[in-house]
């Protein structure tokens, strides 16, 4: 039987929502918790991008790829857009993932 696979696009911002990143991924909450302890140096470790504002997912890594170079090419305010239509306070949605703020 095959193994069904997740793939996730996903937005995070930091703490004012000035710095906004673009990624993807195969496991969410792992790599949100990479992000948020810092783990992995680069963009999101320099700016403080830690908040997950916006994910979407799907079983295709195709179209994972393609939806995410898509969103990185767009302008800011239709970032932000896509944000405010599933999180228009702009929560930090990692414990809707599973992710505790205690455990980070």
């Amino acid at each position: 039987m095959p193994r069904e696979h997740h793939y996730f696009v996903y937005l995070l911002t930091n703490w004012n929502n000035k710095v906004m990143y673009v990624g993807m991924t195969n496991d969410l909450a792992r790599r949100v918790y990479e992000h948020k302890t810092k783990a992995v140096k680069g963009f999101t470790e320099k700016y403080n991008v830690n908040r997950l504002v916006y994910f979407e997912e799907t079983s295709d890594v195709y179209a994972a790829i393609t939806r995410e170079k898509e969103i990185k090419k767009w302008r800011r305010e239709k970032k932000d857009a896509l944000v405010i239509q599933v999180n228009p306070e702009w929560r930090d949605l990692s414990e809707d993932i599973g992710l505790s703020c205690h455990s980070v």
